[in-house]
């Protein structure tokens, strides 16, 4: 059997849904086209996480997260890498006084309070409608854009699945502010990298418990 692109999309699925990700489909999920994270996915995390922080710090956040809308792609990519690293400070009035709070994206200390999403299909829509392959989610947020070539196809490879991710970048920048890996794989070969890595800066992962593997092609399943 021809193992197709379609078929390793899906056995990619199976893996994440085997960590304990959550998969949905995306053409599945009701939302606004025009955002490019899972907002209500995100609402219910961030209450999740600042269980004892009040209900406008956390629309705030929010809104904040929203309008990240200053300087280049990369710049706003760095800020956004600094809310996920330390969160998120807010200001508001809580009927006699100014507060401040800082919300936080992710819970790095209880990791079961994190939503852990794998969804493919996702369409967003910005100069043009893009969908791409797969998209992991952490509580609505997508930190990382996976796009996939067939590894039975002798006339694409890997190279073809990071042009698709820059073009990706050129129509739909918006979703690559929240972004922390970019990934590109046609099975045989998977690299990660950043908005900022050239093709030759895309690395591969080659173990998983610290002991290097000294093989040019290792196994996908390694590398996710």
């Amino acid at each position: 059997m021809t193992f197709t692109e379609d078929n390793y999309e899906k056995a990619l699925i199976a893996l994440f849904d085997n960590l304990g990700y959550q998969y949905l489909y995306g053409p599945n999920v009701e939302r606004d086209y025009y955002t490019p994270f899972y907002e209500e996915q995100l609402v219910d995390s961030l209450h999740t996480i600042n269980s004892n922080k009040p209900e406008i710090a956390i629309s705030e956040a929010i809104t904040k997260l929203k309008d990240i809308d200053t300087g280049s792609l990369i710049q706003k990519n760095e800020l956004f890498m600094d809310c996920l690293q330390h969160g998120i400070e807010v200001s508001y009035h809580n009927g006699k006084e100014q507060q401040h709070e800082i919300i936080y994206l992710i819970d790095y200390t209880h990791i079961n309070r994190n939503c852990f999403q794998v969804i493919n299909q996702w369409t967003f829509v910005e100069h043009s409608e893009k969908r791409a392959d797969i998209i992991i989610f952490i509580n609505g947020l997508p930190l990382v854009v996976i796009e996939l070539k067939s590894p039975s196809r002798e006339e694409t490879d890997a190279s073809e699945a990071y042009l698709q991710l820059r073009n990706y970048m050129r129509e739909v920048p918006s979703l690559f502010i929240y972004n922390v890996f970019c990934v590109m794989s046609d099975m045989s070969c998977s690299k990660a990298g950043t908005i900022t890595s050239k093709e030759d800066r895309y690395m591969q992962w080659k173990t998983k418990d610290g002991q290097y593997e000294d093989n040019e092609y290792v196994n996908y399943d390694i590398f996710f």
